[in-house]
């Protein structure tokens, strides 16, 4: 298989890096959300969005944390509810509906059982953990960002 070599955004844009690292920073270090549950999402979006470099990542960030067994279902966890937590299956279930807004357009009845669970500031937070995931994701999968993972 030839590979085109592919610019690295963050080298070429320092300054629109620094922006999102900003982002970055602020959902893993000044918000309520628990941390395994940032990684989960992060991990959840970059699936649907197909970002290799970024499952890579959050996948290995995700098993410091989590079991192996629970990490290998999360494409799958609404067929295994068992092994999250409300909270969880809840933020999931927001970020597919958040990631794909353009075919959900964020549901009323997705947007009250997110609701339910999370207090608003955290709702917020959760949100825009989503939407940075899928601005990493959007520049991540593009440039071909390189994956920790050996033959």
């Amino acid at each position: 298989m030839n590979e085109t070599t592919r610019l690295n955004w963050y080298e070429v844009a320092p300054a629109g890096a620094k922006a999102l690292f900003g982002i970055h920073h602020y959902v893993t270090h000044n918000t309520n959300l628990p941390e395994e549950l940032v990684h989960l999402v992060f991990l959840r979006v970059s699936q649907i969005n197909g970002c290799a470099h970024c499952i890579d990542l959050h996948t290995r960030d995700l098993l410091k944390t989590m079991a192996a067994d629970k990490v290998t279902l999360v494409p799958v966890w609404q067929e295994v509810p068992h092994l999250f937590s409300e909270q969880y299956r809840v933020a999931l279930a927001w970020a597919e509906e958040v990631t794909l807004v353009s075919e959900t357009h964020a549901s009323d009845q997705a947007y009250a059982a997110v609701s339910a669970v999370f207090e608003p500031k955290d709702l917020v937070d959760l949100t825009i953990t989503i939407a940075a995931m899928n601005a990493f994701n959007r520049l991540g999968a593009p440039f071909r960002l390189p994956v920790k993972a050996q033959p």
